[in-house]
């Protein structure tokens, strides 16, 4: 029964660019399945109420459905598509943007004993269950807040802290418990990660990394992995070839200079592991990626 109203309420509330008058609040109907797309997870939970998606994350793939829910404690590149999606019956889903601050206070304020031990070691960045009732039912009692403007100031902050403190003591709590606490070993991966994403066109060391992170260089790769599913140099290659894309969107005629933008020094590699990657050569791409965008009916995969 519950389902049956979170797929009401993500219907009549879906926008084009997802938005909600919740902040952090997202809603998304999607009408057909388009080939794999890379993007990047973001900090996030989401609920499916219709449809199905599969995400891949280095060697990890996850496949979660209606009523199943997933938590991205780490903003990843991932390749993502709907399985399940078609006009008449499209995809929905509800997201909310995970806020550390907000999980460190929850941590704060629970008594001994109310949450389980989190371990040392980090936790799976991405991870997927199904959603109990009372997850669930929060989901539902926020999205009926958009409904109701005078009451949305005043409850949807006390809705949103319940959906998180369900979130962290559910089943896949200690990955996200980890967002909140500023030592654990997500928290470190997180920093690396962060510096990866801002210097990806840098040749690095992994042992300055990790000194960075504040680990030695085997819990670092250990670490990482378990965040990731990747490596420090797979990581970085992923986040180049998507920056890429984005360049060769908006300079089709440039592929040499793109190559050089995102670190590549040698032009065939960079178009070997991007052909790889998208499936086609970058020149080739970058051409039907810029047609997309000028023709207002196209939708960029």
């Amino acid at each position: 029964m519950r389902l049956e109203e979170l797929r009401d309420q993500l219907a009549r509330h879906a926008r084009p660019d997802w938005t909600t008058a919740i902040d952090g609040v997202l809603v998304s109907q999607i009408d057909r399945s388009d080939p794999p797309a890379l993007s990047m997870s973001g900090t996030v939970l989401a609920v499916i109420a219709q449809g199905a998606k599969r995400l891949a994350l280095g060697d990890r793939i996850f496949e979660y459905g209606a009523g199943q829910y997933l938590v991205a404690s780490v903003d990843l590149p991932i390749t993502g598509q709907f399985l399940q999606a078609n006009p008449e019956q499209p995809a929905l889903g509800f997201g909310l943007t995970l806020e550390p601050s907000a999980v460190a206070e929850l941590l704060l304020a629970a008594g001994p004993g109310d949450l389980p031990p989190t371990g040392g070691g980090a936790s799976p960045g991405i991870a997927v269950s199904d959603t109990p009732a009372e997850l669930l039912d929060a989901v539902v009692r926020l999205l009926r807040l958009l409904d109701e403007p005078r009451d949305r100031a005043v409850l949807a902050p006390l809705i949103k802290r319940e959906i998180l403190w369900r979130v962290i003591t559910g089943e896949q709590g200690a990955t996200v418990r980890q967002l909140g606490l500023a030592d654990s070993g997500l928290s470190h991966i997180s920093r690396a990660v962060r510096w990866i994403r801002e210097h990806y066109a840098q040749r690095f060391r992994v042992e300055d990394v990790a000194r960075l992170s504040g680990m030695s260089v085997s819990a670092f790769y250990r670490n990482f992995h378990a965040v990731t599913a990747m490596s420090p140099i797979q990581f970085q290659k992923q986040i180049r070839l998507q920056e890429a894309r984005l360049l060769l969107a908006v300079h089709p005629n440039d592929v040499t200079g793109v190559c050089r933008r995102v670190g590549y020094d040698n032009p065939s590699q960079f178009s070997r592991e991007y052909r790889r990657q998208f499936g086609m050569p970058p020149s080739q791409d970058a051409a039907r990626l810029h047609h997309a965008a000028r023709t207002p009916a196209g939708v960029l995969p």
